[in-house]
């Protein structure tokens, strides 16, 4: 097994290889238009060729991402500690902060537009209030996991209650917390496309408009590369940042699966 995780990523190119292959030759053995369906090899070229144009606007976007992903960090970690710690304040405000998450986001975006303008500010709120929900509710459930036993022993010891919460507590949530951060990474990027479709004049997602308007499928195609490139590494680097904080974790994963 522990050999096997070696041929890992080989075996994710190879698939990926195989599968654009299959996309190439299907389109040219069916002679599929390039305003239906582009090839790989024309999405590739497009994206060579107008590189700066797409990574102007992939610049924006990922502005707007990394900017909603940490806004959504700093208002979903002080909600999931209030509320593990406070059975009161939980009541009244975790039924309202569910019941926001029914509503479609794109019913709301025009509303942001309207009271923030087509700046930045409404790109910002969005991708927060798509992101925070997972981390707050993977937090909560972390910090809540931690056994009374651990409590207890830890009181007797004489930790006091903040002492408790960053040697015991935290560290307990944090594989907890990760995987609420690994789903709100992804949700980031829907959110800043969201955004950008409803009302915008750069980025990815504007781009896509425009190349929607022009039948411009292959330039879509690239701008939807470059967004797919974005998620990844975003899911990488909160992975990353996971076996960094906590190397216990992934040895005990690796020993599970091996």
């Amino acid at each position: 097994m522990k050999s096997l995780r070696r041929f890992e990523a080989p075996w994710a190119l190879i698939s990926g290889f195989a599968f654009f292959l299959a996309w190439q030759v299907a389109v040219e053995a069916f002679e599929v238009p390039a305003y239906l369906l582009p090839t790989p090899t024309a999405i590739v070229l497009d994206m060579v060729k107008h590189w700066r144009l797409l990574s102007e606007h992939a610049l924006i976007t990922l502005w707007e991402i990394g900017l909603g992903f940490v806004v959504s960090i700093l208002i979903a970690m002080p909600l999931a500690v209030m509320f593990t710690y406070s059975r009161i304040f939980e009541k009244l405000f975790y039924p309202l902060i569910v019941g926001t998450q029914t509503i479609p986001k794109v019913a709301v975006a025009p509303l942001f537009l309207v009271w923030f303008g087509f700046g930045l500010t409404p790109k910002v709120i969005i991708v927060t209030l798509m992101t925070f929900f997972p981390i707050v509710i993977n937090a909560v459930v972390g910090l809540k996991s931690l056994n009374f036993q651990t409590v207890y022993l830890a009181q007797s010891m004489g930790a006091g209650p903040w002492q408790v919460f960053w040697h015991f507590r935290l560290p307990n949530a944090l594989p907890s917390i990760f995987a609420g951060l690994k789903v709100a990474c992804v949700l980031a990027v829907i959110g800043a496309i969201v955004a950008e479709f409803v009302g915008a004049d750069s980025g990815l997602g504007y781009l896509i408009v425009v190349a929607a308007t022009d039948q411009n499928v292959t330039r879509q195609f690239a701008a939807i590369a470059y967004l797919s490139v974005i998620g990844i590494l975003f899911f990488w680097a909160v992975g990353y940042l996971e076996r960094l904080l906590l190397p216990w974790h992934a040895s005990v994963r690796r020993d599970e699966e091996g």
